[in-house]
């Protein structure tokens, strides 16, 4: 069997970067990725890919990307599911990033950053990782 996403899109904001109990470092963001084609007012239109990376890799696209850089992502599609507060059941699909490739370069990437207004991300306090109502230990964690 054969789970391989390859995607290619911009970053619609930072990466949300944390560090599980143990200083595991993990990533979230969302990909926009164009669709092929226009639609009938003849606009293009893009799907919003919600990703999740980890470890040294979360760290280094945290530093080197932020909100509107162009990256392409490889990797594994996940479902998983919890209970919100309400007690409904909720899934949630992302991308479990491998790995991933900066399509921009250094000065457009900085200059992309002084008109957001970012900077360098500083590390976040080692709080668990909370995934929609899902602590995230290492024991979880699929490596």
């Amino acid at each position: 069997m054969i789970n391989r996403v390859v995607l290619i899109g911009r970053m619609t904001k930072d990466v949300e970067l944390r560090y599980t109990q143990s200083g595991v470092a993990v990533g979230s963001f969302t990909l926009a990725v164009n669709r092929p084609f226009k639609n009938s007012d003849g606009e293009r239109e893009a799907d919003f890919i919600n990703a999740v990376i980890w470890r040294k890799s979360a760290e280094n696209l945290a530093n080197f990307t932020g909100k509107g850089a162009q990256v392409a992502i490889e990797g594994r599609l996940q479902t998983r599911n919890y209970e919100n507060n309400q007690g409904q059941r909720v899934y949630v699909t992302e991308v479990v990033v491998d790995n991933f490739s900066l399509l921009e370069s250094k000065s457009e990437s900085d200059k992309r950053r002084e008109e957001n207004g970012t900077s360098q991300p500083e590390k976040q306090s080692s709080a668990p990782v909370n995934n929609g109502g899902v602590e995230i230990s290492d024991d979880d964690l699929p490596f």
